[in-house]
């Protein structure tokens, strides 16, 4: 799979493992997670190979995410992604990284 990324920080977040910005801020054990799972996501043939590993939880998001799916960086963090298939390829846009002890209160 190609990978892109919605915005900037999630870019940064990736490539250097730190963001310009203060706002998205992350331990060093989230950033390693998310670069692993990024990682693992470029290795994979298509999205349902995701299934196959039980810790991401990768799920199809529904109401009002739905056409968003999203997996684990851990039991904290999600990241929410759309998937698009062109020709034979499936191009993956990273949308946002998602902090689920706030997202739920």
């Amino acid at each position: 799979m190609e990978i892109e990324f919605d915005k900037e920080y999630l870019a940064a977040l990736y490539f250097s493992g730190k963001t310009p910005d203060k706002k998205h801020r992350y331990q060093p054990s989230i950033i390693k997670r998310y670069i692993r799972v990024i990682d693992l996501m470029r290795a994979v043939e298509s999205t349902e190979d995701l299934y196959k590993f039980n810790s991401l939880n990768y799920e199809m998001l529904t109401g009002d995410k739905r056409g968003i799916e999203s997996v684990r960086v851990n039991d904290q963090y999600r990241i929410e992604f759309k998937s698009t298939q062109v020709k034979s390829d499936i191009i993956v846009t990273v949308c946002n990284i998602i902090d689920l002890t706030n997202h739920y209160k």
